[in-house]
């Protein structure tokens, strides 16, 4: 009789008030439950990340901070510079010194840079029949001795044109003793050309610029020291006043 009594007290309960109170009951289980398992879930994944900070800081802290090795404390600088590898040197030098020489040696096996060679011209067409000679005598068939002759003689007829060998200012005409009519014309570089046994009125006049190959006068017999010789013109080069080779600056 209580068996049944109780069984029907119970069944009264679930289909009365009761079943509301289970059911409110089990929603609040599983409420619950679901926010232990999201809660766990959070705690979860931000763990990994504090710690993962709180080991970056604990690295950062340990890499600035350096305990002193002694009683008085190094800078940051003197730390660094104790703690860096020793340089061996030993034969720096000498091979700095080395690369040093072949480079100077390079420079210098290379070619200087020539400076462009003034455009000179023969002055008239023929062979040299009596060349320079500054050092060594040569005999003089008109004077009939032996002298030095500053100059070059170019065979050529008599009244064959004569040109300027560079281009230039006439210096001067003179009537020379012993070389004639005398034309000198400075090329403003310390370079002087003299034509000489010319005829006597050169078509040109002092001051007159030339410009080279320009006819400058013509083939005379007016050298009276050199009038055995073949019909000729004499020419010469002077270097700030110095007697120079003609034949190093006319073309070959």
């Amino acid at each position: 009789m209580n068996s049944r009594g109780s069984g029907k007290k119970l069944e009264g309960f679930f289909t009365g008030k009761g079943f509301y109170i289970v059911l409110f009951l089990c929603a609040a289980v599983i409420g619950v439950s679901a926010w232990m398992m999201a809660t766990g879930n959070e705690t979860m994944e931000n763990d990994p990340v504090k710690s993962n900070n709180a080991s970056f800081d604990d690295k950062r802290v340990e890499t600035v901070i350096v305990p002193a090795q002694s009683g008085t404390a190094e800078t940051g600088t003197e730390a660094l510079e104790a703690d860096a590898p020793a340089v061996n040197t030993e034969g720096l030098a000498e091979t700095t010194e080395v690369q040093d020489s072949e480079a100077v040696a390079a420079v210098e096996e290379q070619p200087a840079l020539e400076a462009a060679a003034p455009i000179y011209v023969w002055p008239v067409a023929g062979q040299v029949e009596r060349a320079y000679s500054s050092d060594t005598l040569s005999y003089d068939q008109t004077l009939r001795d032996w002298r030095t002759h500053e100059g070059i003689d170019i065979i050529a007829e008599l009244g064959a044109p004569v040109v300027a060998a560079h281009s230039g200012s006439v210096e001067s005409i003179v009537q020379d003793s012993l070389y004639g009519t005398v034309l000198t014309i400075s090329h403003g570089d310390g370079t002087r050309t003299i034509y000489a046994n010319l005829a006597e009125y050169p078509p040109v006049n002092v001051g007159d610029w030339i410009d080279c190959g320009t006819t400058i006068g013509s083939v005379g017999s007016t050298a009276l020291c050199e009038v055995s010789q073949t019909s000729h013109l004499h020419f010469a080069i002077t270097v700030n006043g110095a007697a120079a080779d003609p034949m190093d600056y006319l073309p070959v």
